[in-house]
Parts: structure tokens; sequence; C-alpha cells
């Protein structure tokens, strides 16, 4: 998924496919790996919560995750298994109820969406969405992501990585929680195919100059927006609940598109 328009708020989608699909859903793999145990240490973006979870989404979880939410896949995703086909893969970490996840796979289907989220309502509730739309190119792990970049992604494999309104932990002492450090964005940016795009936002302030100096400063990225800052909101961005809360709040929503480098950057890129 290429935005040759992003800081304009225009999406450019294409409308051709990369391949005849392969496979149909009925003849797809069985979705549940195993994962070995992971012993690489790292300051977890996130506190896992049970929370609240209605009925629903606790139905969906029990009836649809056996056909859409892998299970801690350790070894190398084949999407192409995974998928049915050859579509470019998206990346989404962090798609709280799936609003914005299933809005833009619903209008993109030729595009195949990979979602990576550890709260069990958000989980059911994208499920719930999924059967809902009847989308057939959403798939989500339940899980952390950093694990998730390290065992079962390999180099190249993406076309684009979304992270909208990831938790900006804002007391000061936790500032290493955040998940836009210079040590997961270059894990992440390893992880996207040249001339991908990495598509972050958020309504916190100082997290969003936070997240723009941590990637202008990653050698292989450079920043889409003409003027080298923030980018306006595309339109194929959908303006979530969360954020019109934020917005009546007044809260200032930031979005930042970089794309990645075609050949290898220059010792003094930035």
């Amino acid at each position: 998924m290429v935005f040759d328009s992003c800081a304009s708020g225009k999406a450019n989608f294409s409308s051709t496919p990369i391949c005849d699909t392969l496979a149909n859903d009925n003849k797809s793999p069985p979705l549940r790996m195993t994962m070995p145990p992971d012993h690489e240490r790292h300051i977890r973006s996130f506190v896992r919560r049970q929370g609240k979870i209605t009925v629903g989404q606790r139905k969906a979880r029990l009836d649809l995750a056996a056909k859409w939410v892998l299970s801690k896949p350790g070894s190398p995703i084949d999407f192409e298994a995974l998928f049915g086909n050859r579509n470019p893969v998206v990346l989404e970490i962090g798609f709280g109820m799936g609003e914005t996840t299933a809005t833009i796979a619903q209008k993109n289907l030729l595009w195949n969406f990979l979602g990576i989220e550890v709260y069990p309502a958000g989980i059911g509730a994208l499920l719930q969405r999924i059967e809902t739309l009847g989308l057939r190119n959403i798939r989500i792990i339940e899980d952390d992501a950093v694990s998730i970049l390290r065992h079962a992604i390999t180099p190249l494999a993406l076309h684009a990585a979304h992270i909208f309104f990831p938790d900006p932990w804002p007391k000061k002492r936790h500032h290493k929680r955040r998940i836009i450090q210079a040590e997961f964005v270059s894990l992440l940016t390893s992880r996207i195919a040249p001339e991908g795009y990495l598509h972050c936002a958020t309504d916190w302030p100082e997290y969003a100059d936070q997240m723009l100096q941590v990637l202008s400063a990653e050698p292989w990225l450079r920043n889409h927006s003409p003027a080298g800052g923030f980018a306006e909101r595309p339109d194929w961005r959908p303006q979530t609940k969360f954020e019109s809360r934020g917005m009546r709040l007044g809260h200032p929503i930031a979005d930042l598109c970089f794309r990645k480098h075609s050949s290898p950057p220059s010792p003094t890129a930035k």
C-alpha cells in the first residue's frame, strides 16, 4: 500500500491485484501455530489487563478465533499460505476495537491486513466486525508486537505498518514504555519493503514530537510530508470515536507518514 499523496490526505490505493488469488478461504491452512519461548527481554509498551468484555465480544472470541486468530506464530509467517494470495500485507499494531482496521480493509479488498492486539475486548470487537462485514482479508495475532516482529515476520515482508493512537504513557517515568523508540522503529523498518511506508498518529502533543524525532532519525525512513513535519490526516484513515472525543476535548491530532528508502541510505543521511 503506497500512498503517493499521504500528506495531501488523498489515498492512492492500487485497484490492480498483485496476483490472482491462489486459494479460497475454504482451502486456507489451519491458522494455529506454536511459538518457542521468547527469552529476549524488552520493556513492554502495554500492561495486560482483563478489562470489560461484552457477551458478544466473548462469544466472538469463542466462535471465530480459530478461523481468524493466529496463536503465537513463532516460525516466520507464510503470508501467501495464510491469506491464500500474494497481495501486499499491512501490519497494524494495537488496533484497539478494530474500527479503523475493518473500515480500511473493507475499502481495500486487494490488500491483506494483519492486526496485533493484546486486549481481549478489542479482539472480540474486531472479530464481530469481520463476521458482520464478511471480510476475508484480516488476520489477528494476540501477542506482543516486538516478539512477533522478531520471530514471525521476515525482513521486507510488509508493505506498510500502521500505529494509530498508541498508549502515550504520559508520566515521565513511564516514557520508556512508549512503543515508538529508536530500537523498535529500526526493527519494524527492517520488516517493511523498499518504498513501503510507516504511518503513525497520536493526540498527545509531547508524544507526537518524540515520534517525529525518532522517525526522522531512522536512516532508512524519509518523511513523506513536504514540509518535513506532521502530515494532514489522509482521507483513507477514518476518524475513530476515540479520536473524535479527543478533538472535542481540544487534543490536537498529529499524523506522521514516513516512507522507506529503496536503497541503503548514505552514511550522512538522516
